[in-house]
């Protein structure tokens, strides 16, 4: 039961990626150019979401365990650290220069663009080496 759910949460994302174009690099890097072609509709698509999450989070917290798992999984450390702000800033010029998220990359690999497979590629490359030059432990998830 649980993969079901899972099956079509992703599948709820990946359709409102596509109904908001934010699989379209073009729309997301005009998000960007607030000089020339500017277009706000990244900014109602973050909105729903932020709204979406919002109501969300509420109903979940109600509970004392989720639906399919044991304990709900949450980081122990909220300090914002180097590794937050460097491996934010990285996420953002990558999403700068690319136009992709990730979440918004793996539905748009529907589309057959070469562009997408090399995005992800990039970005699994990216967590490979994270985890090279700094193994951790899953101690950093509270228990």
């Amino acid at each position: 039961m649980k993969l079901i759910f899972a099956l079509l949460t992703g599948l709820v994302f990946g359709i409102g990626i596509a109904v908001s174009g934010m699989m379209n690099p073009a729309k997301v890097l005009n998000f960007f150019d607030v000089a020339g072609t500017w277009d706000p509709s990244l900014a109602f698509v973050m909105g729903g979401a932020v709204i979406v999450t919002f109501v969300g989070y509420r109903l979940v917290w109600r509970r004392t365990a989720p639906l399919f798992g044991g304990r709900f999984q949450l980081p122990s450390s909220t300090a914002i650290d180097a590794k937050l702000v460097g491996g934010s800033a990285l996420f953002g010029i990558g999403w700068g220069i690319a136009g992709f998220c990730p979440g918004a990359a793996l539905p748009a690999l529907g589309t057959g663009r070469w562009e997408v497979a090399l995005f992800l590629v990039a970005v699994a490359g990216g967590f490979y080496l994270r985890r090279l030059l700094t193994p951790t432990k899953r101690a950093d998830i509270a228990t």
